[in-house]
């Protein structure tokens, strides 16, 4: 087929896409980038990013063309594609405000004066020798939890311990730091 002008099966122009037939592609771009670019641009509010945002989408439908499975209507995959894409954007614009608000209530933090970098570092070598006074499993339970990221499950599954057993090192390891570092926190 030379003119696509007369194809409206989707299904035919999906199988010319997967086979990397451009025609295919531009008809599909041409029938759905409007749609597309107005839904984005409505949720946005942006149109720069609107026009990112679907153009990406048909970027990743070009790439994607021959894994692409699609079994609903080709209008109702590129919509979930756009709502998908914004939600993602929004959700990184919505981290990015609550770390440019938390750096700019936490900014001191780089300003720390001698006195407080001396205080901190005082709690941190305080801090690794009540960890080191701890019995050598309680050690290790706090050591993978805090320091490693371990859940307790990942931990009783390496040390091959209950879970239970997990949650009391880290309940006396805390209580036995806790008590460690009263004094200090108290001069912090």
């Amino acid at each position: 087929m030379d003119s696509f002008s007369d194809l409206t099966n989707e299904k035919e122009l999906l199988t010319l896409l997967r086979d990397g037939d451009e025609a295919a592609f531009t008809q599909i771009y041409n029938l759905y980038w409007k749609k597309c670019f107005f839904t984005a641009a409505q949720k946005l509010q942006d149109l720069p990013e609107a026009e990112e945002v679907v153009q990406d989408i048909f970027l990743d439908l070009w790439k994607r063309r021959e894994e692409l499975n699609i079994t609903t209507r080709l209008s109702s995959y590129l919509a979930v594609c756009v709502k998908y894409k914004v939600i993602n954007l929004l959700s990184k614009r919505h981290l990015a405000l609550k770390y440019l608000q938390h750096t700019t209530v936490t900014g001191r933090a780089s300003e720390l004066s001698t006195e407080e970098v001396l205080r901190l570092r005082e709690l941190k070598n305080q801090l690794m020798k009540e960890t080191s006074r701890l019995p050598e499993k309680c050690r290790m339970v706090f050591q993978m939890s805090r320091e490693e990221g371990f859940s307790q499950k990942q931990i009783a599954h390496r040390l091959n311990i209950s879970e239970k057993t997990v949650e009391s090192h880290l309940s006396r390891a805390l209580r036995s730091l806790r008590t460690g570092l009263s004094h200090l926190m108290t001069l912090l």
